[in-house]
């Protein structure tokens, strides 16, 4: 699959993944930072963004993209950051080529399979009936029955736009990441990456526990972790400072 992808700055590369029912978008101000040493390429994942829609998707798949687009730019020596699911993407492909890679970061996503815990998202996705809305407000007045946080409901509402005129559409394939969910939430195969890796947690996040931390040396056994303080799953948004702070320590050292 071909998939869509954002550019800006020279050097390295530094290539970004979006995290489940995210977009490159999500990415632009930290990528508007760190275009100011590297060439920033952010990603849009298979349905998802403006890359193509498919009834099939895997980690597997989403590799093979990447893969794909990485041989299409001809990158090498690449930097490699995923958030969330794209973390999860970035090192089931760095397991398989690793040779491809200089550094990898993983952003607040362990290699542990995870309990279902996006039945809210969903449920208002089953709720808002888009041939019957007129108005943006409309979507968020529907997700604020269920989803108290004002930051995952913008978040989500990033994905509404209007196809044509008086026509919303959705840019993520709910119905496909949902029959997917468990595949999405699966734990990482058992293989070593030798690969120099930074894992960045919030230090509000459940999803790396201080005891997972054995499994992820024995996974990636050049690696280390950095807790960014008062920030949650979505370190970046809730931090930048911080979190562009440890990226760039990590890189540029």
């Amino acid at each position: 699959m071909e998939l869509f992808y954002r550019e800006m700055g020279e050097g390295q590369p530094l290539v970004i993944l979006h995290g489940l029912f995210g977009f490159s978008d999500n990415w632009q101000t930290q990528a508007k930072k760190f275009s100011d040493y590297y060439r920033v390429i952010l990603v849009d994942l298979r349905n998802h963004g403006h890359s193509p829609w498919s009834d099939a998707f895997s980690y597997a798949l989403m590799v093979e993209d990447l893969k794909s687009l990485f041989d299409a730019l001809n990158l090498t020596d690449v930097i490699l950051l995923g958030h969330s699911m794209g973390g999860k993407v970035a090192m089931h492909f760095a397991q398989k080529y690793e040779d491809r890679l200089n550094k990898l970061i993983v952003v607040d996503m362990g290699v542990k399979s995870y309990p279902l815990h996006h039945e809210h998202i969903l449920k208002a996705f089953h709720e808002i009936d888009l041939s019957k809305l007129s108005a943006r407000s409309e979507a968020e007045a529907i997700l604020k029955q269920f989803i108290d946080s004002d930051g995952v409901r913008q978040f989500l509402l990033k994905n509404l736009y209007w196809m044509e005129k008086g026509k919303l559409s959705w840019r993520v394939n709910f119905p496909v990441l949902e029959r997917e969910m468990s595949e999405i939430l699966s734990s990482l195969p058992e293989k070593e990456v030798l690969t120099s890796t930074l894992f960045i947690r919030g230090e509000l996040s459940n999803y790396i526990l201080d005891s997972d931390i054995p499994i992820l040396e024995s996974y990636f056994p050049d690696s280390q972790l950095i807790s960014v303080e008062n920030a949650g799953h979505w370190v970046h948004a809730e931090a930048p400072e911080a979190f562009v702070d440890a990226v760039l320590g990590f890189c540029l050292r």
